[in-house]
């Protein structure tokens, strides 16, 4: 579930006054991350941004499932075999995904892992994989496989073979507790962009809200909307970039871990809710469940916001969100 981000950050400009901007743009996690801070210098500004680095790197080391010393490589190791006690803070994480997989019946899952990887979104696909292939890839995916136990605190994968990921989750994670990090640390404002999964707190040294930029995804150099976003995340998920197309129908990269095909008819799907990890989450989600019964279960949940393009160019947004087209 590569989440591709829709999100332009709008020119930041150098205020002369008490406080100013510092930026620095990096690669962590896989991804593309820029990490903004308001500060009294440059001084100040480098070691909060520091202080943020760090904290990223040791969220990766907690979750990534490609570094074999992580915990999350150790629960994948002993599927169908035996708990794992792990820290409290992945414990909770694995139990807040659960929650969201209740929540989105499935769509959700970082069970995904386990699929096999049938579908490939680099051009060299030519034909469909056969029905009995599709349904075999999601053997192994099922949250409900996942067994929890709070008092032993120890996770365990049912069925052999079984893996968990946090590819549609772990950006948003990170942004939520690096922000709140440098919020504990006397930082003000600030904004972590997590290749689009970004969580904002405070206001520009002018007084200014914080402000992004969403895409037009049938043109991707223009913005079509301009909203403020106010101590909170946003994230966006996207499948204009990759994509594969048979018989005249976009497959999108998103795939249903219920199903194993690809999700259909949204090109991009923008959440607002007050933190990155649950953005991110129904970002994804929202694909895999499509427009209409997306945009319902969006519509029940409180303070959760969100923005649907769907295929044929249609925007559809949730009922107390207002656009300001540009």
């Amino acid at each position: 579930m590569i989440k591709l981000s829709t999100l332009l950050l709008l020119s930041l400009p150098l205020l002369l006054n008490a406080q100013h901007i510092y930026k620095k743009e990096l690669l962590l996690m896989g991804s593309r991350f820029d990490i903004t801070v308001v500060a009294n210098n440059s001084l100040e500004g480098n070691e909060f941004i520091h202080l943020a680095i760090n904290e990223i790197k040791r969220i990766e080391r907690l979750i990534s499932s490609w570094d074999i010393t992580s915990q999350t490589s150790e629960i994948n190791r002993n599927a169908g075999i035996k708990p794992v006690k792990v820290s409290t803070e992945l414990f909770n994480l694995i139990d807040h995904s659960l929650a969201i997989s209740k929540l989105t019946d499935g769509a959700f899952d970082i069970s995904y892992a386990s699929m096999d990887k049938i579908w490939k979104f680099d051009g060299s696909m030519r034909t469909m994989p056969s029905e009995e292939v599709i349904k075999s890839s999601v053997a192994k995916v099922g949250y409900q496989n996942i067994i929890l136990n709070k008092k032993n605190q120890t996770v365990f994968l049912k069925l052999r073979g079984m893996k968990i990921g946090f590819g549609a989750i772990g950006k948003g994670y990170a942004a939520d507790k690096t922000k709140a990090l440098l919020i504990s640390k006397g930082v003000k404002a600030g904004i972590i962009n997590a290749s689009g999964d970004m969580n904002t707190w405070g206001k520009q040294p002018n007084g200014d809200e914080w402000k992004v930029a969403i895409t037009n995804p049938f043109e991707k150099n223009k913005a079509f909307a301009l909203l403020p976003i106010i101590n909170s995340a946003v994230v966006t998920s996207g499948n204009y970039e990759k994509y594969i197309t048979f018989n005249g129908v976009r497959y999108s990269h998103i795939i249903n871990p219920k199903t194993g095909s690809p999700a259909t008819g949204i090109v991009s799907a923008t959440v607002f809710a007050p933190k990155a990890e649950l953005a991110d989450a129904l970002a994804t989600s929202i694909f895999v469940m499509g427009a209409v019964v997306g945009l319902n279960r969006i519509n029940q949940l409180p303070n959760i916001e969100c923005i649907i393009i769907d295929d044929e160019g249609n925007i559809l947004k949730s009922n107390n969100i207002n656009i300001n087209k540009k």
